[in-house]
């Protein structure tokens, strides 16, 4: 069966078809000569200067597919019916996608054909346009002629934040609109019923499933707790409200809002009817929820453990299958890739001697609790059926898809003696994209760089004065299970010994079809039973008595509270160094990996509410909801609990280097996410970087090219193929079909073992018979190596913790197939173990058992051999089955980015990277 990319709405918006007769080709030029018009706002050519910007010219940035984000109805139509695209909503797409086979003869000189100049201000000849926004004296948006960022300078505090929500209504309404409507879990009676849209709201509302009351009640918490900064964070958010809004009035009177809304049936075409709903300080929450949930929320997944567990004891016995889980755990695996290498250990959501207070399921009695209720129409059908199922994995899984990397070289090891930094968030591909570009310059703030949609007040990832930071996702355990007993009915348990009420929190949608969206009518009702110790997830018996497991998140109902560490970021007169970029990060209560750069010396710090469990408790796994095993100091009214401090998160100052890609942080700090062990794509950053800095002189030009030669590598073969091959070559494979495949595996190999292009838009991979077959291969011989030892009842329930494989090609994570990000999770380090134990060679940290061939080299090698001929006997049809961008076989396009669309314009697909979305080149020449 085809397998189908994650499709909004909008991805469906195709013409003539979608759009029925009145919008072929003729009809759409008659319609757009009556739009053309209100398309511009007036603007003048004027003279930005740069100020303060300590770079020296060697601060470069990129983020596809390009700045505007916006679009009319008659852009929209033009796109849909000629491909054309409005000015500067693709012009990034071209550099960033050139990267991959460019960047082999890259100099520091050639860095700005794939990135844009990240200069503070717009030289005198570049300025494109410049706006006073709402006719005010106090802010003035100049835009450039390259790229068309929007470039904010305020003479008062309140207009500079009122010019960047301004900006960003400029630049991403529509999406804003979109992702609040997301967080407040009213996507499909927004945008249309699609069912990857029924699935989008219902993964993010089941893990904040927030009231009015409760949005609220987190702005207000976050003011009251931060002083003067609180103060100022609410007064910036409501300027950016205020400029947000003061676009929505101009776009509406002058008819120059996006085409989407008239798409989706909120604006008429014709009469201009219809409202587009003024922002209010509450969806800046609901927005930040969806971005804490994405990017930030590190844990779960305790319930998935027990199971897999369970199985390994019922397999094994206690006392093994204990041994051979955690095992296959890899807690604190002695191979793994750290970002801080020194040695230093952060001891955190370690296994305790004597686990305390433990709840674990009876065999086979777990359900997941139902979030969709009193379904009609398409809200109920087979495809918002599967959709709904995606969408509970997603949102319950620990195997989060983090994304983003960073590689940073002390100037120590490099040419200049000025650290260099190559950085960014892999946020996906989204058209229009998730952040924005942006430079703001004001009382107290000064920074460009990037900032998601909606939540623009501050830059969230950039560059200051004489400084830049960057993040990647860290997935340290900030979430618990907790077992409640059930009491009365199911909607009763009890707390502290009192048979307390569940409280019910319900959203209900219905959707008609549009001319953006088809959808046949229909709704739902999502429902989530609230408890004290979080939104039950799951019921099951423990010991015979009825449960539900609830999931306890430390940033639940505190969602507003990082502002205050990035507006500490944005504010020049606060960071001035390595050590108070720390503490301003420490306000950050989201789970990321920060890094910092600035002409001297390089930082890391890894933020998040790590709340201090009580003795005894092991994180993996759900514990009764009882006083003696919740969090230190625990008030379940506020959700406030004692957290570690802040030296006892991964920290480190001037190392040599630091690299990142999810991988584990330091010594004996547990992650939730499984799949910390020997082999990990950080390995990708960290062979490549090390080798760099022992031989000193390191450029902006060789840590790009380090980077870029790490995205196109393909993890399973520059780690784990070698090992296998040697154990197929351990004697002559005599084998005809065998053997050609191993011959083209290793030709390969030897020529890298990269998924890239013959040449430059070839669309075609060189060794591809090769990647086909490693493609096939690597489901088959995990099967063939692990199932057997482990029956297929451990082998399917360790699935559930860790996925097989993830592949370029692979749907995975919340956009489906087509999102770059790939070999984050997989067995790569378990095969990578087992083999070397088969070989004899040395390993540290290994499985308990030796699986490949129950250790029997020469078995190992027949189960190799085997599947390596199924494998190659897979047509490309296959292996890559298509879907709707993709015809059957072609590898390359299976492969391919997308940028999927939000709205109403479509971008081409380009050429596979694993690489950040969003990204920083820096190296500053001098520091204030």
């Amino acid at each position: 069966m085809p397998r189908r990319t994650s499709r909004t709405a909008l991805d469906r918006l195709r013409t003539p078809g979608r759009l029925t007769g009145f919008l072929k080709t003729a009809s759409i030029c008659v319609l757009i000569a009556g739009l053309l018009s209100p398309l511009a706002q007036t603007a003048s050519a004027a003279e930005a200067t740069a100020a303060n910007d300590y770079c020296g010219g060697q601060c470069s940035d990129i983020l596809p597919p390009g700045e505007n984000g916006n679009a009319t109805l008659a852009q929209v139509l033009l796109n849909q019916a000629f491909g054309t695209q409005p000015d500067h909503a693709e012009d990034q797409l071209g550099p960033y996608a050139n990267l991959a086979k460019g960047y082999s003869a890259l100099t520091n000189s050639t860095i700005n054909t794939f990135f844009n100049d990240a200069s503070f201000g717009v030289p005198s000849d570049q300025v494109a346009s410049t706006l006073s926004p709402a006719g005010r004296t106090d802010v003035t948006i100049v835009r450039d002629k390259k790229t068309g960022v929007p470039h904010i300078t305020g003479t008062t505090r309140y207009g500079t934040e009122f010019g960047a929500g301004y900006a960003a209504a400029q630049d991403r309404l529509w999406l804003m609109d979109v992702f609040r409507h997301v967080g407040r879990g009213q996507l499909t009676a927004f945008a249309g019923g699609a069912a990857s849209n029924q699935g989008l709201e219902q993964q993010f509302w089941r893990n904040a499933p927030y009231s009015e009351a409760d949005l609220q009640a987190q702005i207000d918490n976050a003011v009251a707790n931060n002083g003067t900064r609180g103060q100022q964070a609410l007064a910036d958010a409501n300027a950016y409200l205020a400029g947000i809004n003061s676009y929505i009035d101009a776009s509406d009177s002058g008819r120059y809002f996006p085409g989407e809304y008239v798409l989706t049936g909120h604006k008429d075409s014709v009469t201009n009817a219809g409202t587009i709903d003024h922002f209010k300080i509450t969806d800046l929450v609901a927005l930040a929820s969806v971005i804490g949930a994405l990017f930030g929320s590190g844990g779960g997944g305790e319930v998935n453990n027990a199971i897999s567990l369970l199985a390994a004891q019922q397999q094994y016995g206690v006392t093994k299958g204990t041994e051979v889980w955690e095992s296959f755990r890899e807690r604190n695996d002695p191979e793994a890739a750290l970002t801080v290498h020194n040695g230093e250990s952060f001891p955190y959501a370690t296994k305790p001697a004597n686990a305390q207070g433990e709840a674990l399921p009876d065999a086979g009695s777990v359900t997941t609790e139902p979030l969709v209720h009193d379904a009609t129409g398409t809200g109920g059908d087979q495809s918002a059926s599967a959709a709904s199922a995606t969408a509970t994995a997603n949102a319950l899984t620990s195997a989060k898809r983090g994304m983003s990397n960073a590689l940073v070289v002390s100037g120590k090891y490099t040419a200049s003696g000025h650290p260099v930094a190559v950085f960014g968030p892999q946020t996906g591909y989204f058209a229009p994209q998730l952040l924005m570009l942006q430079e703001i310059q004001g009382p107290g703030i000064s920074a460009r760089g990037a900032s998601f949609a909606g939540l623009s007040m501050y830059v969230e990832l950039g560059r200051g004065q004489d400084y830049s930071w960057s993040a990647t996702t860290s997935g340290q355990d900030i979430i618990d299970t907790y077992g409640v007993e059930l009491c009365q009915d199911d909607y009763h348990y009890l707390y502290h010994g009192t048979c307390t009420a569940m409280e019910k929190i319900e959203q209900k949608n219905s959707w008609a079809p549009t001319t953006a969206d088809g959808t046949a009518a229909g709704s739902y009702t999502m429902r989530v039973w609230r408890t004290k110790y979080g939104p039950v997830e799951y019921r099951a018996t423990v010991g015979g008595k009825k449960v539900a497991y609830t999931t306890l998140r430390s940033s639940y109902m505190h969602e507003a509270d990082s502002i205050i560490g990035f507006q500490m970021l944005n504010d020049p007169d606060y960071v001035k160094s390595p050590q108070t970029f720390q503490s301003a990060v420490q306000h950050i209560n989201y789970t990321f990996n920060w890094f910092y750069a600035d002409s001297t010396h390089t930082a890391y710090y890894n933020s998040g509410n790590n709340p201090v469990r009580a003795s005894g408790v092991d994180a993996e796994f759900p514990v009764w909801a009882q006083a003696a095993y919740e969090w230190k100091n625990w008030n379940p009214t506020t959700n406030t609990a004692d957290y570690t401090p802040a030296s006892a998160h991964p920290n480190s100052i001037d190392q040599d280097y630091y690299i990142s890609w999810n991988n584990k942080q330091a010594l004996d700090y547990a992650t939730a996410s499984w799949g910390d062990g020997s082999v990990h794509r950080g390995n990708l950053l960290e062979d490549r970087v090390k080798k760099l800095v022992a031989a000193g002189g390191v450029t902006r030009a060789s840590l790009v090219k380090a980077m870029a030669d790490a995205s196109l590598a393909d993890l399973r073969a520059e780690d784990v193929l070698p090992d296998l091959l040697k154990v197929i070559n351990s004697s002559t494979v005599t084998d005809s079909t065998a053997a050609a495949a191993v011959s083209k595996l290793q030709a390969w190999l030897t020529a890298g073992g990269k998924r890239t292009e013959t040449s430059a838009g070839s669309k075609k991979y060189s060794d591809a018979d090769a990647i086909r077959i490693l493609d096939a291969w690597w489901p088959l011989l995990a099967q063939g190596i692990f199932e057997p030892g482990l029956g297929t009842g451990l082998y399917t329930a360790l699935q559930a913790n860790l996925p097989v494989d993830e592949s370029p090609s692979a749907a995975h994570g919340p956009t489906g197939a087509h999102a770059g990000s790939s070999f984050q999770y997989g067995w790569w380090s378990y095969v990578d173990k087992d083999v070397r134990a088969v070989l004899g060679e040395s390993v540290r940290g290994p499985l308990v058992d030796k699986y490949c061939g129950g250790g029997s080299l020469s078995a190992c090698r027949d189960i190799l051999i085997s599947t390596l001929k199924t494998a190659a006997g897979k047509t490309a049809a296959q292996v890559y089955p298509g879907d709707d961008l993709c015809s059957a076989g072609d590898q390359w396009c299976a492969d391919s980015i997308v940028q999927r669309t939000l709205g109403g314009i479509k971008h081409y697909n380009i050429s596979w990277q694993n690489r950040p979305t969003f990204q920083q080149v820096v190296e500053f020449t001098s520091h204030r």
